[in-house]
Parts: C-alpha cells; sequence; structure tokens
C-alpha cells in the first residue's frame, strides 16, 4: 500500500457517494484528511460519510447537485466553519449522456454542461477564493477522461466537456500559480466502477484485451494518482492532465462492441 499523509488537511470531494470519488475520499480519509463528501445522492452521501467514520475518519455530508451555486457555497462554508480551512478540492463529479450529435438533446446538452464544466468551474473558483484568503496554497483538481483525448462514437458533448476541464486545469494553473494553488486534471481511462459494471458482464474482459497493460485500472489507481497530486512531492506540478488509462491512450483501439 502507498503511503501518504495528509494529517491536519482538508478537502472537499464532489460525487463522493460511490466510484472514484468514495474511494478518493476513503484514502483521503485513511491518510488523516478531513473531509467534505459531496453527492446528489442523500443515501449515497451518508452512507458514505458512516463508512469513513466507522473507520475513525472524520468526514460530512453536503447533499445536493454540484452544479447548484448554494451547494458550492455550501460545501466551502461546511469546510472552513467544521474544520477551519480548506486545502484540497477535488471536482470528481460528473455525468455522461450518450447521442449522436445529429440528434442529442438541448436539455441533455445543458444539463451536461452544468455539472461538468459550470459546477466544476465555480466550485474551484470558490475554493481558490478560500485558499487565496487563507494564505495558506492549496490544491484543486478536475476529473477528466480519456474521452477529452480520443473521439468516440456518440459522446461528442461529453469529451468536449472534459477536454474543456484540462484546458480549465491548464489556465488556472498559471493564474493561480503566484498563490501557491497548483490546479491539475486527471484523465481516466475504463475503469471499473458500479457503473460501468452495469454496462454488461464483458465491460472487464473487453477492455483488458485492448488495453497496453492488460488491466483495467480501479478507482484505487485513481485515488493513488490524486493523492499522489495532492502531496508535497506534486508541488511543482501544475496546469498538467494525467491520464491514468494503462497505455490505452498511446494506440486507442476502439472495443468491439
Amino acid at each position: 500500500m502507498i503511503q501518504f499523509s495528509f494529517k491536519n488537511k482538508v478537502a472537499i470531494i464532489t460525487g463522493a457517494g460511490i466510484g472514484i470519488g468514495f474511494e478518493i475520499a476513503s484514502q483521503l480519509a485513511a491518510a488523516g484528511a478531513s473531509l467534505v463528501l459531496n453527492d446528489i445522492n442523500p443515501i449515497a452521501a451518508q452512507q458514505a460519510v458512516q463508512t469513513i467514520q466507522q473507520k475513525g475518519g472524520k468526514g460530512i455530508a453536503v447533499v445536493g447537485d454540484s452544479s447548484d451555486r448554494s451547494i458550492i457555497q455550501e460545501m466551502v462554508q461546511t469546510a472552513t466553519e467544521n474544520f477551519g480551512q480548506l486545502d484540497f478540492t477535488i471536482a470528481n463529479a460528473g455525468i455522461t449522456t450518450f447521442g449522436s450529435f445529429l440528434e442529442y438533446e438541448w436539455d441533455n446538452f445543458q444539463q451536461l454542461i452544468a455539472v461538468n464544466l459550470q459546477g466544476s468551474f465555480f466550485l474551484a473558483q470558490q475554493a481558490a477564493q478560500q485558499m487565496i484568503q487563507q494564505k495558506t496554497g492549496g490544491r484543486i483538481l478536475f476529473m477528466s477522461s480519456v474521452t477529452g483525448h480520443q473521439a468516440h462514437p456518440n459522446l461528442a458533448a461529453y469529451g468536449m466537456s472534459k477536454a474543456a476541464l484540462e484546458m480549465l486545469a491548464k489556465s488556472l494553473g498559471v493564474e493561480l500559480a503566484p498563490h501557491k494553488i497548483t490546479v491539475n486534471a486527471i484523465a481516466p481511462g475504463a475503469t471499473l466502477t458500479e457503473r460501468t459494471l452495469q454496462l454488461g458482464s464483458d465491460y472487464q474482459k473487453t477492455w483488458q484485451d485492448i488495453t497496453p497493460s492488460g488491466t483495467v485500472s480501479t478507482p484505487t489507481d485513481i485515488a493513488y494518482t490524486t493523492l499522489f497530486l495532492l502531496s508535497d512531492g506534486a508541488r511543482q506540478i501544475t496546469g498538467q492532465t494525467i491520464i491514468v488509462d494503462g497505455g490505452w491512450s498511446s494506440v486507442s483501439p476502439p472495443p468491439s462492441n
């Protein structure tokens, strides 16, 4: 197990009820961080906090849509009022909607942009303002996707939103550097989560067969990358996107189904 120490650090994580977000939260809590966990699903959010607390971690749930201005403000306020500061912000929440470009619905586009971009942009803004006020520096991370690098059928809007997050990380990496705030993105490839496993029993085999490493990522792989970028060891890394996909994007073979 990789060891990190984040004692006396405070983090906000959106989309933390299940999957990658929950694993990041679990790893951060185990490393000593205090957490504000956001999820739109109240049951998932509360269960995530209970699980972390049962293991000795510190966490508070903020339930709601991460693209909602009031929820964003509540997350930052909850962190500062309960834990005294804000050090890390991981904008992990996102949605995926499939559809051909020629038939893609207006409402689907608005919802996708709201969650994937608007929520991430303004959470980063609120977090950065708090970090600057504290004069302590900090870390901001966006969750992108290999779909922001390689085109996929029926994912034009989703891929666009993820590519935009990577440009946002690059821009903010420059703008916030004088305040000792690093801003990066992580782009997972195929990853075994509750959601992807619902796509069918062949998901794991399909992707491991076309991934150079011969394995499919797990949420722990993404969490370890996250923890590294939050650590002091990554203090000179900013404005970057780290792809975690076992080498798939280097060759990009499409799945057969």
